[in-house]
């Protein structure tokens, strides 16, 4: 089985509607009224927004290890809009907001999906906050096991959004080096080794990351909350547990309240949804 399943999110939805906070939780469906194109178009070339579409319509295809399906680009479309929707949520609301959609994003280049990833989220999230015009500066923190490439790629000209990615290294994209700082120093790319603990992401957090997105005073944060540094995930080697991610989550919640938390990976089922959880909890306990 496709490890970017659909039983990722099944999963989560049966946890939190299960769960001790289920009546704290307020579940909204994405909106079908926006036109997700116009805002994917930020983002990805035409050409290759056509070329999912035709994919989809024939019935299947394949970018790299991205598997395409006759439902791929409606729901793609479908993931972005919700996105959108987290941004006008805790902008309008100052609060958290956690969008549960797949496919994920943040490997997604203008004009090449990969790493399961179709539409570049995070990044069409970031600009069209900034489109919006009251939002002037979008901190992009990305916690995902694997390097954000494709949302590097799109936001590092953009001196208005500041991105971070804790990502092991070596893996996959093999990309992201600490010495990249993008043209407007609003990037940081921290490296960390295989073996890894919260230990060394506590010390990340708050030597490293803190201090880069407090400098840069983002009006809000998005997250691409993969859950894929988990010890029990069999895509990564990083030594993470469950309740590790409230700890993270609440050096997030320092930064701003205003955070969108976006699903990017996780494949190992139980420490996912249970990963989830946690960043949930400490929401609703903030």
């Amino acid at each position: 089985m496709h490890p970017e399943q659909p039983e990722r999110l099944t999963t989560i939805v049966d946890s939190l509607r299960t769960s001790t906070i289920a009546d704290q939780i307020q579940w909204l469906n994405p909106s079908t009224s926006r036109n997700a194109i116009a805002e994917i178009e930020r983002v990805h070339c035409s050409k290759y927004i056509e070329l999912v579409r035709a994919y989809s319509t024939r019935g299947w295809g394949c970018f790299e290890s991205t598997q395409i399906s006759p439902q791929s680009f409606e729901v793609a479309c479908l993931a972005v809009n919700a996105w959108l929707d987290g941004v006008d949520n805790i902008w309008q609301l100052g609060r958290p907001c956690f969008v549960l959609a797949r496919p994920p994003g943040h490997h997604a280049l203008k004009d090449q999906g990969m790493g399961f990833c179709i539409f570049c989220n995070p990044a069409i999230s970031a600009l069209y906050a900034l489109a919006m015009g009251q939002i002037k500066r979008v901190g992009i923190l990305d916690w995902d096991v694997h390097h954000g490439n494709g949302t590097q790629a799109a936001v590092e000209n953009e001196p208005n959004i500041a991105f971070c990615s804790i990502h092991q290294s070596p893996g996959y994209p093999h990309t992201g080096t600490s010495d990249e700082h993008g043209k407007f120093n609003n990037l940081l790319n921290l490296p960390i080794a295989p073996g890894s603990s919260i230990q060394d992401y506590c010390k990340l957090f708050e030597q490293k990351v803190i201090p880069f997105f407090q400098n840069f005073y983002p009006d809000i944060l998005i997250v691409s909350a993969g859950y894929d540094a988990n010890q029990a995930d069999l895509l990564s080697k990083i030594n993470l547990q469950p309740h590790d991610y409230a700890i993270l989550t609440d050096y997030c919640l320092k930064i701003t309240p205003r955070i969108l938390f976006g699903l990017e990976g996780g494949y190992e089922l139980e420490s996912l949804s249970l990963s989830i959880l946690e960043t949930v909890k400490q929401c609703l306990n903030h």
